[in-house]
């Protein structure tokens, strides 16, 4: 069945790749973009199958407005994708305030924004996806420099974990993307990195923001992979991109996991049914 996808951030990146995916695979996509004109040579392949529009996130009347314009268009939208992001570069301490805020207005309002617009057309259709964009960092967290982009990706997580319970039982589903590093422009052009402090040169300044390496995965797959997997009928609440995000979140669980068993006896004894106090781990009882 021809389904119809609304994907932001569809001019570069993940959000083209699967756009070009999606349109390959026989459907409809509603690309939006700040500058729309950079999604013309879609238009001039798929013709009518594609609905470029004019999308700042961080507006949610705009989003509104784009969503209403999709349904007008295609009747329906399928599969909703919060794609579009970017991160800046700088300690959390130096980094302004303005800059921490701007950042989170497009990775985490910009997905409420969007996701809030979508759901009464899912709803009253009785179906549809939304898939937001995270990664691998928000899962794991600890990237020195990204305090705002990785708090805006755990955001999201929190957020989407939510509305799969709030919506779920209505016929709506989640799926929350976690990629490692993709060769995309990611850490281009969009990407400022401000003055690192002197204290802050082992940390942040340790990392190559400046000159990134050519990363491992192939964004064409990615894209590939996600209209694959959301119309496989049964996608899984978080999809891992990438064999580094693959091993990270295979180590974490396993040192959450380990954490948690480690001090299970002080963490139940907070409760009025337990034994207190108890011994901190390699210590005795206080």
């Amino acid at each position: 069945m021809t389904q119809t996808w609304f994907i932001t951030g569809s001019s570069r990146g993940f959000g083209r790749n699967l756009a070009a995916a999606a349109l390959e695979d026989g459907d409809r996509v509603v690309a939006t973009a700040r500058k729309p004109e950079q999604l013309d040579d879609l238009v001039r392949q798929y013709g009518d199958r594609v609905l470029p529009l004019a999308l700042d996130v961080t507006d949610r009347g705009a989003a509104e407005a784009a969503v209403r314009a999709a349904v007008a268009r295609f009747g329906r939208i399928d599969v909703v994708v919060n794609n579009a992001g970017y991160a800046n570069v700088a300690p959390a301490e130096t980094a302004s305030e303005a800059d921490f805020r701007r950042q989170f207005d497009t990775n985490f309002w910009g997905v409420y924004h969007v996701s809030l617009a979508a759901l009464p057309v899912l709803k009253a259709q009785g179906a549809g996806t939304i898939v937001q964009f995270s990664s691998i960092g928000g899962r794991v967290g600890g990237t020195p420099g990204l305090a705002s982009y990785q708090a805006a990706k755990f955001a999201v997580d929190g957020f989407t974990r939510v509305l799969a319970a709030e919506t779920g039982p209505l016929g709506i589903r989640y799926v929350v993307v976690e990629p490692s590093g993709f060769a995309t422009d990611w850490a281009g052009p969009s990407m400022q990195v401000h003055d690192v402090p002197a204290e802050y040169a082992a940390t942040v300044g340790a990392m190559t923001w400046d000159h990134p390496a050519v990363t491992a995965g192939d964004p064409k797959r990615a894209g590939e992979i996600l209209v694959r997997v959301v119309k496989s009928g049964n996608p899984p609440s978080h999809l891992l991109l990438g064999e580094n995000a693959v091993g990270l979140a295979q180590s974490y669980s396993r040192q959450q996991l380990a954490e948690a068993e480690t001090w299970a006896a002080v963490s139940r004894s907070a409760d009025f049914a337990h034994d207190y106090p108890v011994a901190l781990p390699g210590r005795s009882a206080e």
